[in-house]
């Protein structure tokens, strides 16, 4: 055994070698093995055949060689042999990256095809087993390469790093050993490593506004130097980020005005003197560099609406101002579909958009009159219509009267007003007289002297005649 070597990956329970001897004398010999204090025991010979059987499992990178004792007997002497066994290498360790865990930090500016790190790692094995190569795990969009054989890891060519959309890249890089016999067969062995790539923030970035769309509003009720809305902007660098500075581009018509440091946007003028109902202003958010110069920019749009409030009722008009009576005379039975002429009657109501929109109706006896237009947007004439001209009738009622009703459809409040019209009729002749009774009874003595009342006769109107027995 004194030049014997056994490969690492041979299993426990093999036969590895034989031990043959003689004795001169041809006495029977016996073989043993043994080993020094302390030291691990893989080999067992049988003591008469001299077959010697592995009994440790073998691993050169722990322990590259065996020294042990070979002996033999033949029962009076002994010969001893101290022998070297070398254990050959099988590929059988995954190459090993060293100084884990990789973090790397690389401004977003860096340049395409810079190198930002390198890996390394080692393979225990011995010839192909332990050489090493690198390559990445990643998608083909990835930003980055690595050199087989160095383990630099480099910026793509064509490619760049953006802090606003991915501060961070996990990449995963795979080493590879050259492949070597194990249990007889040729096995390739490899073991992967993350590398996280901190993008560090480079000013080069404009500023970005917060929370757009942008909508303000001015009430009627605001006053000059009010506070309309406030606009935010920040530096697209997240890291040491520039102050920002604003300002109004176009669209305030000397109206509005704005904070350059905070950003609010301020009410100049009465909402009375606004020529305008809607207010486009453009508003530029520019950083301010060392220097308190202006750098990059950018522009949104704030949407201002002047809006009215519902604080007015609508109110009714005669020909000298507000009125809440209107009266009128006129003849009975006038004709259907008469517009009642006597009546100046206007509607209104001061605020705007839907807190100026109204119905009107008539509240009194039915289907008498109607009112034209029923839906009033801000103002209208009050027309009245005579619906159906037989129930004007002073022989009836010798006046009418409705109540003019104006409620707001669209508000909360809905706000109303109201307006006594009193009719008074006239009466015309258009009723035929007509007998009480339709026949009288009377009784009178014979000898009744001229001149004696026989019977009385109420007349009224509409029947022609009636009938008289004596």
């Amino acid at each position: 055994m004194a030049l014997f070597s056994i490969s690492e990956d041979t299993p426990v329970g093999s036969q590895v070698f034989t031990l043959n001897g003689t004795d001169p004398e041809g006495d029977e010999v016996r073989y043993d093995i043994s080993f020094e204090n302390g030291s691990k025991e893989y080999f067992r010979v049988e003591p008469r055949s001299g077959h010697v059987t592995l009994i440790q499992e073998l691993d050169r990178e722990v322990e590259d060689e065996i020294v042990l004792l070979v002996s033999i007997t033949d029962g009076r002497n002994k010969v001893v042999e101290k022998v070297r066994v070398f254990v050959s290498d099988a590929n059988d360790e995954k190459p090993e990256f060293l100084s884990l865990p990789y973090i790397v930090n690389v401004p977003e500016d860096t340049e395409a095809g810079r190198s930002i790190f390198k890996v390394r790692a080692v393979d225990k094995d011995l010839g192909s087993g332990g050489s090493v190569t690198y390559f990445l795990q990643t998608s083909p969009k990835t930003k980055f390469t690595i050199d087989g054989h160095s383990g630099v890891l480099r910026i793509k060519a064509g490619e760049f790093l953006d802090y606003e959309t991915s501060s961070t890249h996990f990449i995963t890089v795979v080493a590879k050993d050259g492949g070597g016999k194990y249990n007889g067969k040729h096995q390739v062995m490899t073991s992967s490593a993350t590398i996280t790539v901190n993008v560090l923030d480079a000013q080069d970035s404009p500023p970005t506004f917060v929370g757009t769309p942008y909508f303000g509003y001015v009430y009627e009720v605001s006053e000059p130097g009010s506070e309309i809305f406030t606009v935010s902007a920040k530096d697209g660098d997240q890291v040491n980020p520039n102050p920002i500075h604003y300002s109004i581009v176009n669209g305030s018509d000397g109206s509005f005005s704005i904070n350059s440091s905070s950003g609010s946007i301020i009410l100049m003028s009465y909402p009375v003197q606004l020529k305008n109902e809607l207010y486009e202003l453009k508003v530029k958010a520019s950083e301010v560099g060392p220097e308190n110069e202006l750098l990059d920019s950018a522009v949104t749009v704030v949407t201002i609406r002047v809006v009215d409030l519902n604080n007015h009722p609508p109110t009714f008009y005669g020909e000298t101002g507000k009125q809440d009576r209107f009266e009128l005379t006129m003849c009975e039975h006038p004709p259907e579909g008469e517009i009642l002429r006597g009546l100046k009657i206007t509607v209104n109501d001061s605020d705007q958009g839907a807190n100026a929109k109204f119905r009107l109706r008539l509240v009194g006896p039915g289907r008498v009159l109607r009112v034209v237009p029923q839906t009033v947007l801000n103002e209208a004439q009050v027309t009245i219509i005579v619906e159906n001209s037989s129930a004007i009738d002073y022989e009836k009622h010798s006046f009418l009267t409705f109540k003019l009703l104006a409620v707001e459809i669209d508000t909360p409040e809905r706000f109303s007003a109201t307006a006594d019209i009193i009719i008074h009729l006239l009466d015309v002749n258009d009723n035929t007289p007509r007998f009480s009774s339709e026949f009288y009874i009377a009784r009178i003595p014979e000898n009744s002297p001229g001149g004696s009342t026989v019977v009385s006769v109420t007349v009224s109107a509409t029947r022609l005649a009636s009938s008289f027995l004596l």
